[in-house]
């Protein structure tokens, strides 16, 4: 299986530090945002990624990551991974971004990870498990109406997604976190634009939804959704604690 890091945007939540620098390029206490995202890949055993990013950012890209040498396989004997890129010239939208994806992606399943999320959970039971459709990744929280929003039926299958609804039918927030099967490329071609110019995940998703084949995993630990300035220093905070726990061990 392959991945893809969504590491594009604006950033305007997160002005004036955003004006000259990606956000996923700031720092989380010791690391920047994309090496989280990096990581957590890394360590569920996927060793090739493409990492989709503005033309206005591409070379700090490289520049920080290069081909993937400060990263080591863990099922491959400590080769180093793949970071490979795309240029996304326009912000077309989440499902626009992974479709950049489809020649290197090729006959696998694929990853699709926003690349300023933070996830505590141990992923790799969930890829390891994959085998078709597709599947999203969900967090209980306290203000749903933030985020789009599952409900999920007693086995888990996602029955529907609400973009930002003003009342909630649950608590579940969709995560940057989603798996694919490999129909997902010709699922993205049926997606028209939306009101807002964007081709959106949501619908993406709503296409497996309608084939009854959206699962979903509820994550147990940590998420930060690095947008605001508030959750940035919420997760450099949590970071800093963890690593200083981590050296009392």
């Amino acid at each position: 299986m392959k991945a893809v890091i969504l590491a594009g945007g604006t950033g305007t939540r997160l002005h004036p530090l955003t004006l000259a620098v990606n956000k996923h390029l700031l720092p989380v206490f010791d690391k920047p945002v994309i090496y989280h995202a990096i990581e957590k890949l890394v360590d569920a055993g996927i060793s090739k990624i493409m990492i989709v990013t503005s033309p206005h950012h591409i070379d700090s890209f490289v520049k920080l990551l290069g081909s993937g040498q400060h990263f080591r396989s863990r099922t491959k004997k400590g080769k180093q991974i793949q970071i490979v890129y795309a240029i996304q010239n326009e912000p077309s939208g989440i499902a626009h971004g992974l479709y950049f994806a489809e020649d290197y992606i090729g006959n696998d399943n694929c990853v699709l990870f926003l690349g300023d999320n933070i996830i505590m959970d141990n992923i790799a039971p969930s890829i390891k498990k994959f085998k078709k459709g597709a599947s999203v990744f969900l967090k209980k929280v306290r203000d749903p109406e933030r985020f789009g929003v599952a409900t999920i039926d007693s086995k888990g299958k996602v029955t529907g997604i609400e973009e930002k609804p003003v009342k909630p039918k649950s608590n579940l927030a969709v995560t940057g976190l989603y798996i694919y099967d490999n129909t997902v490329f010709k699922k993205i071609r049926q997606i028209p634009k939306s009101k807002r110019g964007e081709y959106e995940i949501t619908d993406l998703n709503n296409l497996y939804i309608k084939e009854g084949t959206l699962n979903s995993h509820v994550l147990k630990k940590e998420w930060f959704d690095i947008g605001t300035i508030h959750s940035l220093h919420e997760a450099s905070v949590f970071m800093r604690k963890k690593s200083n726990n981590e050296r009392k061990i």
